[in-house]
């Protein structure tokens, strides 16, 4: 639309946006200029929604996390998830970020020249020039956050909730922002290899699987673990549902968002992340079908996270038809690694290690040969010096990206072993629950809450071996403890039951 001849442009009410002048630690005085020059609002405007999509998927890991548990500890799955977010945000604030993105950091860490958000403002990012360092600080906070949340579901069942927050804070300062500072600070020695991570496929998915994989080991199996006592059946599978839609809304800004701009590199990354995760569920579902003849909801969902997880760390670097193998080798490997934790002994309960773990290993090392200069080159700032994978002949790139992730991992699995050894070992701190709190549930052991409010039916094995059913009533009158079908106030008569033809449906 052309501007009318009489219209004086420089008359108009508008911010015009100019270099960067290199005023000052903060970014310039807001008492004598007006900071907002320095950046496009359309990038700030998109910024700010991709981290609020990020903390969307917060929750949605603990739906996801809840749904595939038992009933009696599916409430505590979710807290564990938002209580992470807090923790999390909090540690990130204090020292987390500089740890990470401190300008003056070494190769594998950061140092505390950022601490408490000192001097984080208005100058531009350390992660691109087109974001102020607040706001680049709000977004990579959400990624740790995330990170956190998903080692949490390791506990699942069987761990205390209050060492899983000291767990927390610890884990986030050892753990996720050394091996960030290594993959993203321009500093770190990965970054500096030249291995290609674009949204997190080590810092996020393998590091979370390891460690993961490592607090199963250290809690041990739960209760009747390996016999016919221990339902493995998810409790709800909408819960399941509810969390794979709020992952995959959100993971739009956790992949698009890491161009950190408002640019057409960003809707690549949006582009293959929603194709990544389509052929993950497909694959997934297909491959269910084969063993089982049902169209399983819990293997599309499984498949959807897979297909992500494995798009991730190549979102801002591959072409379009690359998210085609992406989701089939994501989530195709990903479903034979559940079978894993049979042939180790081990109970990873949500399987976070097959998913989060194998599928960022698959999607780093993908990157090296589908990652493409031209892709990286959309950002309209010369992506970075990348100088693509296989694509482009540069076949240095799977070594790097191979170097990067199985670094990762193994930092990952001892730190996080030797952190959880540490704490149980603090008064108050046992990691692992009473066995007569596992049995009642940690919802009612640690929580004193309940996911729901209605009669339900209780599975467990009688001592001969038989399937006991007991209906009872979860009532927030009475906090969950009533039985039978009377009045809850009153703490009704325990209805007892031997018929196993209703155990499909707990």
């Amino acid at each position: 639309m052309a501007v009318p001849e009489d219209v004086d442009l420089d008359a108009l009410n508008y911010v015009v946006k100019v270099p960067y002048n290199g005023t000052g630690a903060t970014g310039g005085d807001p008492m004598t200029e007006n900071l907002n020059m320095w950046y496009e609002t359309g990038d700030i405007a998109w910024m700010i929604t991709a981290t609020a999509l990020v903390l969307l998927m917060i929750p949605g890991v603990g739906f996801f996390y809840s749904g595939l548990a038992r009933r009696k500890s599916a409430l505590s799955l979710i807290w564990l998830s938002v209580m992470a977010t807090a923790v999390t945000t909090f540690q990130w604030f204090f020292w987390g970020y500089s740890l990470t993105f401190s300008r003056t950091g070494g190769p594998f860490i950061g140092d505390l020249s950022n601490f408490g958000f000192r001097n984080v403002l208005a100058q531009p990012s350390v992660g691109s020039s087109r974001i102020p360092d607040l706001l680049f600080a709000v977004y990579q906070g959400m990624f740790s956050a995330i990170t956190v949340a998903l080692v949490t579901g390791a506990v699942a069942e069987r761990g205390r909730l209050l060492p899983c927050v000291v767990f927390m804070f610890v884990w986030a300062t050892l753990v996720y922002d050394p091996i960030a500072c290594w993959t993203w600070n321009p500093h770190g020695w990965s970054n500096r290899m030249g291995s290609l991570d674009f949204a997190g496929g080590t810092p996020v998915h393998v590091t979370s699987g390891a460690a993961a994989l490592a607090y199963s080991m250290v809690l041990g199996r739960r209760r009747g673990h390996g016999t016919h006592e221990l339902n493995y059946r998810p409790h709800n599978v909408a819960h399941i549902v509810v969390g794979t839609v709020f992952l995959w809304v959100g993971w739009f800004g956790f992949n698009a968002g890491s161009a950190l701009s408002a640019n057409l590199r960003a809707v690549v990354a949006a582009v293959v992340t929603n194709l990544a995760a389509c052929v993950g569920g497909i694959t997934w579902c297909v491959l269910d079908y084969r063993l089982e003849r049902k169209w399983s909801t819990v293997g599309f969902c499984s498949g959807v996270v897979a297909g992500l997880v494995a798009i991730t760390p190549g979102s801002g670097y591959v072409p379009v038809w690359a998210a085609i193998p992406y989701g089939i080798l994501g989530a195709g490997l990903a479903n034979y690694a559940t079978k894993l934790k049979f042939v180790l002994g081990i109970d990873d309960a949500l399987d976070i290690f097959a998913v989060h773990g194998v599928g960022g290993l698959v999607g780093t090392v993908c990157t090296g040969v589908f990652a493409s200069a031209r892709v990286a080159r959309l950002d309209g700032a010369g992506g970075g010096g990348v100088v693509g994978g296989w694509l482009d002949r540069n076949w240095a790139q799977l070594g790097y990206q191979l170097a990067a992730s199985v670094s990762g991992l193994g930092y990952s699995f001892v730190a996080t072993a030797a952190i959880l050894l540490v704490v149980g070992r603090v008064p108050g701190l046992r990691l692992r629950a009473a066995e007569e709190d596992e049995i009642a549930g940690i919802d009612d052991a640690e929580v004193g809450e309940f996911a729901y409010d209605y009669v339900e039916l209780e599975r467990e094995v009688g001592a001969d071996g038989g399937v006991v059913e007991a209906v009872s009533v979860l009532s927030s009158r009475d906090g969950g403890r009533s039985g039978g079908f009377g009045d809850p106030l009153a703490g009704g008569e325990e209805k007892i039951c031997h018929h196993s033809a209703l155990s499909r449906f707990v």
